[in-house]
């Protein structure tokens, strides 16, 4: 089993979340709704493909969609520990941050959505292009997915 941290970050509209993996910066988790509450967080969760059991800590920014009971729950029952930024540090979320630029530039700023089913399907590609074909300098020039069937994690 391969140690799994998890970073979440959601779209100040609340239109998406996503979580990325710490051992190859990977969208491992994704959902696209409104609004912007425990809902989305818990819908990224339910897309992951692996057991929550592998993630060891998912950490957020202090966002009130992550301030719930229901998160609460889940991370206590599958042992996951919280971790949240200093206050206004932002360098405490560069992870999140570096995962959520592209996105933002490559998916969200170049279209304009008129439904959520819209944006939850093209969301679907962008996952899967920038798990499987988008170069990351972070992993030396590969994909998540090339990274990680090297035996390779950060």
């Amino acid at each position: 089993m391969r140690e799994r941290g998890m970073w979440a970050r959601t779209r100040a509209d609340g239109s998406n979340h996503t979580g990325c993996d710490l051992a190859n910066r990977g969208i491992v988790g994704h959902s696209a709704g409104r609004p912007r509450d425990a809902s989305l967080v818990l819908g990224a969760f339910a897309t992951l493909d692996f057991p929550l059991t592998d993630v060891q800590v998912f950490h957020t920014d202090r966002g009130s969609e992550f301030d719930n009971t229901r998160i609460d729950e889940l991370l206590d029952v599958f042992d996951i520990k919280r971790s949240l930024p200093r206050k206004g540090n932002p360098y405490d979320n560069a992870v999140a941050e570096s995962t959520n630029r592209p996105q933002k530039k490559e998916l969200v700023y170049r279209n304009h959505y008129t439904t959520i089913e819209q944006l939850r399907h093209d969301l679907n590609d962008y996952v899967w292009w920038s798990d499987n074909q988008r170069l990351h300098s972070t992993l030396g020039y590969r994909s998540p997915k090339e990274f990680t069937e090297q035996g390779l994690v950060l």
